[in-house]
């Protein structure tokens, strides 16, 4: 995923980065959630019946440029799980996933509602996974390598290359690989591999 040699080619992708990228955002946001909304329906009322609490499950993230905004997804765990922490800190995580929250995670169908923070410009559908704020050693290895100046992502590099599997370091490393390298090719590339990797 390098950027080509050539003026045009460094301009394209400049202009993809800066203006394209955005519209694309917005246009397939909104389309998808059209398009995918008897299915959020169906899910979000498997989820009331499922166990009690609401529906969206809503958590502070930084985003670009350390800015915080909250997240949507699709609440996949009890009511009662703490809210202020990645899952990997758990010590009992399975603990309080529900039954649908199991194939939700599985499908990433909890992502679904982050459609709508895409639309607001908050996220990407490409980019670096929103960290909480108390993932303080990778967003200061991000800050030094660029990669908090773009949007964070639905799906990312870091995500096809490993997901939960890579350390902090190679996390942060594949993050500011992307986001100095952002092009239509690879953020098509990364979308397909996320595509396959779920199916």
């Amino acid at each position: 995923m390098q950027l080509p040699t050539s003026d045009g080619g460094v301009r394209i992708n400049q202009i993809y980065r800066t203006t394209i990228k955005r519209i694309f955002d917005a246009f397939f946001g909104v389309l998808l959630l059209i398009c995918l909304s008897p299915l959020m329906l169906v899910l979000a009322i498997w989820i009331k019946l499922d166990s009690k609490g609401p529906v969206l499950f809503k958590q502070e993230r930084v985003g670009r440029n350390g800015k915080r905004f909250t997240i949507y997804k699709f609440r996949s765990m009890s009511d009662d799980a703490p809210h202020q922490m990645a899952t990997s800190e758990f010590d009992t995580a399975l603990s309080y996933i529900t039954r649908s929250g199991q194939l939700m995670r599985k499908t990433s169908l909890d992502e679904l509602p982050q459609l709508v923070n895409v639309v607001k410009g908050e996220m990407s559908f490409i980019g670096p996974r929103p960290l909480i704020p108390k993932e303080e050693k990778v967003l200061r290895l991000r800050h030094a390598n660029g990669a908090d100046g773009v949007a964070p992502g639905i799906t990312g590099l870091a995500q096809v290359r490993g997901r939960d599997e890579v350390t902090d370091v190679q996390k942060a490393n594949y993050d500011g690989e992307y986001a100095n390298n952002i092009s239509f090719v690879g953020d098509f590339a990364i979308l397909v591999k996320t595509f396959t990797d779920v199916l």
